[in-house]
Formats: structure tokens, sequence, C-alpha cells
């Protein structure tokens, strides 16, 4: 009986593969991108980007230089295979592949010229979470181990790859880092150097934010937008500017949410902890909650 019922359950399943109206599969198309591979690329560009804090220790110049050289490839050659299978994932399988491996190899290839100005951006970033946390020891305890310092990190390969229009990888790369640290930042959006968030959990960045210089948030903050306009069709409209926009200099304490595409928050503004900011402020600005009234009530000891 119980083999019966399983057997009628399977062939209940296989008949919803075709048979649903939302298609939730994917079959008899390309394969998708890994993302244990994807992963892997993650850990391998980490381990190009903060050298000694990720994977091989103790290098002497020769041996980093021929180490260098072996990731760049091994790098190179992960990255031309997911980008080929993310940007061919749609097709048929039997269909004619538009992307080479020759045109994947060379999206890698521009991928991996990026990486020297990227760490010079993140240089910037680990220096401005040394100078914006007066808990931290030194610049190997925030690359070591500060959340935020691995979500920005994450961010800016994914945004290389975002720019370059591949699809699928960044957003894995993301979601990696937000499962992992709480912060979840969209690959699309724009962010300027110096960025430090502080703590991070619960941190969340839309798609169509911008955010300046020298920016500094806290846990809990909410870059978001209203709620999503519809067109004729009823589909929601995907291409406008939903999520604030940060200028240079700001502060964004504990728990704030800033919402719509509209709304700018003026360099050197300070934004204090569980604000709820749905409209523009000028340059130099601090916005704050009333204190709330407390209300103590003596109950006694227990004895």
């Amino acid at each position: 009986m119980t083999h019966e019922r399983v057997r009628r359950a399977t062939n209940r399943l296989i008949e919803s593969y075709t048979e649903e109206a939302i298609k939730i599969h994917h079959l008899d198309r390309q394969p998708l991108p890994s993302h244990d591979g994807v992963i892997r690329i993650l850990t391998r560009a980490h381990e190009l980007l903060f050298p000694g804090y990720v994977g091989a220790q103790g290098l002497s110049a020769q041996a980093l230089l021929l180490h260098t050289e072996s990731m760049m490839a091994a790098l190179h050659e992960s990255l031309t295979e997911q980008i080929r299978r993310a940007i061919n994932h749609g097709q048929d399988i039997h269909a004619h592949c538009d992307v080479t491996d020759k045109d994947a190899s060379e999206v890698a290839a521009e991928i991996l010229t990026r990486l020297p100005d990227l760490r010079h951006t993140l240089a910037l970033d680990v220096k401005a979470a040394y100078d914006g946390d007066p808990a931290a020891g030194c610049l190997d305890e925030i690359i070591f181990s500060y959340p935020g310092i691995y979500a920005v990190t994450v961010y800016r390969l994914a945004h290389e790859l975002h720019n370059l229009r591949v699809p699928l990888i960044p957003r894995i790369m993301t979601e990696h880092a937000h499962h992992r640290t709480g912060i979840d930042i969209h690959p699309g959006t724009i962010i300027g150097e110096r960025f430090f968030i502080d703590h991070g959990t619960g941190v969340v960045i839309g798609g169509t934010a911008v955010i300046g210089a020298n920016v500094k948030i806290y846990q809990g903050v909410t870059l978001g937008a209203f709620s999503f306009p519809l067109n004729e069709k009823g589909e929601l409209v995907r291409t406008t500017k939903r999520h604030p926009t940060i200028e240079d200099g700001v502060v964004i304490y504990a728990g704030a949410t800033i919402l719509g595409g509209d709304t700018v928050i003026g360099r050197n503004s300070v934004i204090g902890g569980n604000v709820w900011l749905t409209h523009s402020v000028a340059p130099g600005t601090r916005v704050t909650q009333e204190a709330p009234k407390l209300r103590i009530t003596q109950t006694g000891e227990r004895s």
C-alpha cells in the first residue's frame, strides 16, 4: 500500500511539471549557474582581494607571484563557465547558443582587469570602518571579521558583473552575503567610496538607491520603496527609480527607514534611530524621533 501511494504521488508530481500554469521548473533548458560554483568564485576573489586573510598565508614574494597567477587562471576559468551558463540559461537545450565560450571568457577577463581598482575602493571602505568604529582594534580585525566589510566586498564585485549585464550571478552573490551577514544590498545599487555599515544585521538597500561617499549606516536601516506602481496591464513597473538618494557624508542610525525614489538626503545630514522618512531633507539636516514617553510602574519585590 505504501509503495502504491508513493507511485501515485510520483506520477502526479511528474504531471504537474507539464500542467502548471506558472512555470516553476527549469527543464529542457541550458544549465543554470551552479550556486556552489558561484560561492567558490567569491572565495577565490576574496583571497585575491585580501591576500593573507583568506586562503594561503605566509607567502614569499616569489611564491605570491606564482600563487596569484594560478588563482587568476582558475578564477578566469570558473567565471567563464558560470557566466556562459548564466547568459544561456533561458535557451532551449537543443537551440543554438547566442553566447560563445569566447564571449563569456572576455567578460570574465574584464572582471579580472577590474580587481586592482576594486582593491583600491575596498581599502578605502576598510579605512572608513576603522575611522568610524572606536571599538576596532586594527585593520586586520575589520577585514578578518566585520560582516559589513564582507557584504560590501561581495556587493562591489557583484555590481561590476551587474554593470556588464551578466544575469543571475550578481544576485546569487549578494543573496549569499545576505544569508551570511544579514545585510541585503542589491547589486544594482550605486555606492560611493568609504562606505561603512556598522554591525549591519537587518540592513536592506534597494536596487535603485544611490549612496554617495563617506556614508555610514547602522543595523536595521532600510533604503526602500513605496508600494510599487502598476502599468495598464496590471504588471509592476520595473524601470523607475524607486529607492532614495543618500548624498555624501550622511550618517543613518539604527532602525531608520527611508523610502521613495524622489527622496534625497542632503549631504552631511544625520538621520536618527527609528526615523521613518518619506521626503527629502536639505544638506546639513538632523532628523530625530521625539523621545517616547516611558511609563514605569513599581510592582514590588518578590519574596
